[in-house]
């Protein structure tokens, strides 16, 4: 009978609750529950840990003899196993409410939430979900945002790119929970290059230098050092320059007109996203000509192009290694393509691919207080144009382990923007902005 047949397996993991190496005999009628059941036991855990298992690539979601079956796996195969620990079902948290688009969001500032809208205002919450500050970034759309690290320690330097050609730097100090101060903001520069909307911006490590990427098919390459005088000439004469030179409400003068360090030129097509890679000396781009290319950043030389015909790329991020990427194709896949090799070639397959029922809008890679934390390196989060955010384990290319809708109330609702900080998923989109608890307890 069915029920009485058992199949050899060995069981591996890259977690700290490691099984003995050998061979155990595990009955065909075992699910994810009995498995799990084994380990905790086999390891005598004074406190049970739920676990989910990887069989060659796939989530185990029925039987192990239905799978085996499924696949074609004889009974006599010594099947190896590896586990992890399980993800918790998500909770929704909280939302914060927005009149338009949220094309963009940041949960790395402990304690607030920085949201960027079609609407050119950037607005700052805390986790009460009191909104502190609403800042008029842009005479546009508001596009991309991007905390710019070690500034200072009493105030934070936000980045931010917009429809209206240009990117900004602004000053926030944000205000303290037990004084009566509230959040206070001063731009500080403007960025010039583009000729078209700004599609994102981001910072290296180190917050000396930015990559701004473009409808314009140009990647520009800035520092974050606030000029004593404009190093682009001001397009405003007479009056309307006398009237702009008070622009914060402060009594600062206008903001300092920046010029890029270097241009990036490759790109065929308008650039989704561009983001640096390890030190900072290296950079990953993708665009709509459907190409990810690698960047000598300090010689502004693209390196390495990895083409995938009929894959126009809306976002990338960076796996925790920093040796591959992921690119979210209007074709309804994420795909992950290794950037170690220095060869380019007429189409280039990728790794691995996660298919979606709807497009995939945008990608967040976990980030976490402890730089030690590696409980969730091989997880990443996807947006998609159905409204629904998937976690997806990059060892399992079969199906998200796990995903939920957000905008429940509301009729469709298109995801733009995820950040995923410390167990805590920051969502925008057409439905405004979801909080949610993913993986990880929030710090």
């Amino acid at each position: 009978m069915a029920s009485d047949r058992s199949h050899p397996v060995v069981f591996t993991t890259q977690t700290a609750y490691s099984l003995p190496s050998q061979k155990f005999m595990i009955p065909a009628s075992w699910k994810r529950y009995q498995l799990s059941q084994l380990v905790n036991k086999a390891l005598s855990l004074a406190k049970p840990i739920p676990f989910d298992f990887l069989v060659r690539g796939e989530i185990l979601r029925t039987t192990l003899g239905e799978w085996c079956s499924e696949k074609g796996i004889g009974e006599e195969e010594t099947l190896e196993i590896e586990y992890f620990e399980s993800v918790m079902p998500p909770q929704k948290m909280s939302s914060l409410p927005h009149e338009d688009w949220v094309s963009s969001v940041s949960a790395t500032l402990p304690g607030h939430f920085l949201t960027a809208s079609y609407d050119g205002q950037l607005r700052v919450f805390d986790y009460s979900q009191k909104l502190l500050n609403t800042i008029p970034l842009h005479e546009a759309p508001a596009t991309s945002i991007a905390i710019i690290p070690n500034f200072d320690e009493k105030s934070h330097l936000v980045a931010s790119g917009s429809h209206d050609l240009t990117a900004r730097l602004t000053k926030i100090s944000l205000s303290d929970p037990l004084s009566s101060e509230t959040t206070s903001y001063q731009t500080l520069a403007s960025l010039h290059l583009h000729t078209a909307p700004i599609s994102s911006i981001s910072s290296n490590a180190s917050g000396k230098q930015l990559l701004t990427a473009s409808w314009d098919g140009l990647i520009g390459l800035w520092d974050t050092i606030i000029p004593g005088s404009d190093e682009v000439p001001s397009e405003e004469t007479g009056e309307r320059k006398k009237r702009r030179k008070i622009t914060n409400g402060d009594g600062e003068q206008r903001v300092k007109r920046k010029a890029p360090l270097n241009v990036l030129k490759s790109h065929t097509a308008r650039v989704s996203k561009a983001v640096f890679v390890g030190n900072g000396k290296e950079a990953v781009s993708a665009g709509l000509d459907e190409t990810v290319r690698k960047w000598d950043v300090e010689n502004g030389v693209c390196v390495n192009t990895i083409t995938a015909a009929a894959k126009p790329f809306l976002d990338i991020a960076l796996t925790s290694s920093q040796q591959t990427v992921l690119a979210a194709s209007t074709d309804r896949t994420v795909s992950q393509f290794d950037l170690r090799s220095s060869e380019s070639s007429t189409t280039t397959t990728a790794s691995a691919t996660f298919m979606h029922p709807s497009t995939p809008s945008c990608i967040a890679i976990p980030t976490a207080s402890s730089p030690s934390s590696t409980s969730n390196e091989h997880q990443f989060m996807t947006g998609a144009f159905d409204g629904v955010v998937r976690l997806w384990d990059l060892r399992s290319t079969k199906g998200a382990v796990t995903s939920f809708k957000v905008w429940e109330a509301k009729s469709g609702g298109k995801v733009l923007s995820l950040d995923w900080s410390n167990g805590v998923a920051l969502i925008g989109g057409e439905g405004g902005v979801d909080v949610w608890r993913v993986g990880e307890k929030s710090t």
